[in-house]
């Protein structure tokens, strides 16, 4: 059963905490979502490509261009990103690339023109602008701001789509940005350990910031705290957790070796051989994003 909105629903996983397990939760985001009969793509906006890597494409975060970086820079590339698209057993692809390491160079060029050009007081800094990029046409950015790159990405996309899960970069930026702007939801995976509460601060507030400025409204459709043992610093996290997101779900995922030999074999858990108890989680996280996105009934 379709939903009424028309459009892919789309959510970005996101936190700029390392070693959150963010891409781990993507893949299985996204497998899960397969597993209850929906079309999905993926999309890999991490210039490192783990999740390419994860899903066994590493063959396409080597290609040559045009890739994920030119689509994403230059107007007149969008369209190619059909032919950029790899197919997965789960999930379709669009895979990240090595070229991605220069999209933050160009995505803040590209905002920096669009916010000379909603200042006139600004305009003498164009033309260094303009030298300073690579695939950025400042002819072609239009004010108040350019994050929204990926969104005109996937308004060129030929196939409709259930889903479209963003796995944003580990790291505050352009890029990152543009992944939310696209998405407009999130989902935020979080470690259960001290360290995540000054990143989990740092997130709500770019999440804050990133409203005010581009005026959009950023939806959080629940917290996965992720790699969960059984220690008092766990525990504690885990209340710290459920309170800052009370009104929200807190999914909590089971420290698993499966989970990363899942991600080893090129699969999420719902087509690696062995059996993982998580899966019941992430079928829950696809059923949440079924009822919050109006998919009310299971089509496999």
């Amino acid at each position: 059963m379709q939903r009424e909105d028309s459009g892919a629903a789309r959510i970005c996983v996101t936190n700029a905490k390392g070693g959150t397990g963010k891409t781990t939760v993507a893949i299985n985001v996204a497998g899960a979502l397969n597993e209850r009969g929906r079309d999905v793509l993926f999309v890999d906006l991490d210039p490192q490509g783990n999740a390419t890597e994860g899903l066994g494409l590493l063959e396409a975060y080597d290609a040559g261009p045009p890739t994920l970086f030119d689509v994403l820079t230059d107007h007149r590339r969008r369209g190619l990103v059909n032919d950029l698209i790899v197919e997965h057993e789960e999930m379709d692809v669009l895979p990240s690339s090595i070229d991605l390491l220069q999209a933050e160079h160009e995505l803040t060029i590209a905002d920096l023109v669009a916010r000379i050009k909603s200042d006139p007081d600004l305009s003498g800094g164009m033309d260094a602008l303009s030298a300073l990029a690579i695939n950025v046409d400042p002819d072609a950015i239009e004010p108040p701001h350019a994050l929204d790159a990926l969104e005109l990405v996937l308004s060129e996309l030929d196939e409709d789509y259930d889903y479209i899960v963003v796995d944003s970069p580990p790291f505050y930026g352009k890029l990152t940005d543009t992944g939310i702007f696209a998405a407009r939801n999130v989902i935020v995976p979080a470690l259960t350990e001290a360290s995540s509460e000054r990143a989990i601060e740092l997130l709500i507030d770019q999440i804050a910031a990133l409203e005010g400025q581009v005026d959009i409204s950023v939806n959080t459709i629940g917290v996965v705290a992720n790699r969960i043992e059984n220690t008092s610093e766990d525990r504690t996290m885990l209340q710290w957790l459920e309170e800052v997101f009370a009104d929200f779900p807190v999914w909590e995922v089971r420290k698993r070796v499966a989970l990363q030999r899942a991600f080893s074999a090129g699969t999420s858990i719902f087509e690696y051989e062995e059996h993982v108890d998580m899966q019941d989680i992430f079928l829950d996280i696809a059923t949440e994003l079924d009822r919050q996105f109006g998919y009310a009934e299971v089509t496999a």
